[in-house]
């Protein structure tokens, strides 16, 4: 087994107001998670480093993990903010290509409007990633992926890759709607999907392997390996799973293919995609 990397992961010092999404149902996850605290679990389960995502929308977060990955040698790349629907969204972008570790940029949409990413001022600045070769990291609920369809086949060139693959609803086991659109998406060869935050959409408390599988298959039938990356979502994860599970869940799932096929997953396409 070569050497992993852990696409998706958080690091904050936790802020009840800034990071208010984070409510009472998750205890857990109140409070600071540096990178102290992740490289042990990277270390135990064999990965080699991982790319930091932002979870909240300023260009200090941007900043933020800047600073850590500067001290961290183990965060390959970070996945910043900054204000895409801004006019000068070009300029910030041009502000942040001095340094080697922004890979890509995200915003909340799972928070916006469905008709978000139909908006001019948004697809302005999704324009602007690419003259810096910057990825783009969506984040949506499933109702949202028929406009991310939209976006992904407005920009053939634009690297995009998928979020908690869309977020369906794991818990009530809705799955039709969800993979009829990700059959849709997956057709677009510039789109990547990470195997990130299933747990969190099943039931917290109760969760069973079975759950997951039949999104699991949907997501390796259209994507293939080749276009899927693991993410741990940590430490959003803890709510429902500690690390080692997550990891271990995964393991099981693909030990199904082969070597060289596992290998993309747990590290070849992060690597392409993010060009770590």
């Amino acid at each position: 087994m070569n050497t992993r990397i852990d696409a998706h992961q958080h690091f904050w010092r936790f802020d009840p107001v800034r990071d208010s999404w984070i409510d009472a149902t998750m205890q857990k996850i109140r409070k600071d998670f540096l990178p102290e605290d992740l490289l042990p679990l990277l270390t135990a389960n064999k990965f080699e480093g991982c790319v930091a995502v932002q979870a909240s929308q300023s260009e200090e977060e941007t900043k933020f993990l800047l600073d850590l990955a500067s001290k961290n040698d183990f965060i390959k790349g970070i996945v910043g903010w900054v204000d895409l629907c801004d006019k000068n969204s070009e300029g910030r972008l041009e502000h942040f290509s001095i340094h080697e570790k922004v890979k890509g940029f995200r915003h909340v949409v799972q928070g916006e409007p469905d008709d978000f990413m139909l908006r001019s001022d948004f697809r302005n600045g999704i324009a602007a990633l690419e003259q810096f070769g910057y990825t783009y990291d969506i984040l949506i609920f499933h109702r949202q992926l028929p406009a991310a369809i939209d976006l992904v086949n407005h920009f053939h060139d634009q690297p995009f890759v998928i979020d908690h693959v869309a977020k369906p609803d794991i818990k009530a086991g809705n799955i039709s709607s969800w993979k009829k659109d990700i059959q849709e998406i997956a057709k677009a060869e510039n789109v990547s999907c990470k195997i990130s935050g299933m747990v969190t959409e099943a039931d917290w408390s109760s969760w069973k392997t079975d759950d997951l599988k039949p999104y699991l298959d949907v997501i390796f039938e259209n994507f293939s390996t080749d276009k899927l990356m693991f993410g741990s979502d940590w430490p959003v994860c803890n709510v429902a799973a500690s690390y080692n599970v997550i990891v271990k869940t995964l393991e099981d799932y693909v030990a199904q293919f082969s070597m060289e096929e596992q290998n993309k997953i747990w590290s070849e396409n992060a690597k392409m995609f993010y060009r770590l």
